[in-house]
């Protein structure tokens, strides 16, 4: 015949499992806290004010971007076109590179502008990447655009 069960071993089981799952929560919780990047804008409410009148100021320009990552060269290429098809000038190019899920990634790569296209080279490991980019028409109108690049390794 077995052991004994006693309350005192169904005291112990009881307490361990709960600490393994409470373990398992407060090390869930911790990882999303500190891998999250956080806030997209410092003040919603101002940003949800602006937003619409941003939106059609942009919409206005009829740009179009593509984007473009040659993984044998390691270069990131992103083009700017108008309605007409045209390559168009933009200032004050900014361009975030990371994961959605993490900051631990994120790259600022120094854009080069020659024949119509920015490129970069990059060294991008494989997975989804968010590419943020924030521009500026000549005459000072915004563009914000985010795009997707999935990368094969």
């Amino acid at each position: 015949m077995g052991r004994e069960l006693t309350g005192r071993k169904v005291l112990i089981f009881t307490v361990s499992a709960f600490a393994v799952v409470v373990g398992v929560n407060l090390t869930l919780a911790y990882q999303a806290v500190h891998t999250f990047p956080g806030l997209e804008v410092a003040n919603s409410y101002v940003a949800s004010q602006e937003f619409n009148a941003n939106l059609h100021e942009q919409q206005a320009l009829g740009w179009t971007t593509s984007l473009d990552y040659d993984e044998s060269e390691r270069v990131l290429a992103l083009r700017f076109e108008g309605a007409d098809g045209q390559p168009v000038e933009v200032r004050d190019l900014d361009v975030l590179v990371g994961r959605a899920t993490s900051v631990r990634d994120d790259k600022r790569p120094a854009m080069l502008y020659y024949n119509g296209t920015f490129s970069s080279p990059l060294d991008l490991g494989p997975g989804f990447w968010t590419i943020r980019v924030t521009a500026a028409a000549e005459d000072g109108t915004p563009f914000r655009q985010r795009l997707q690049l999935h990368v094969d390794g």
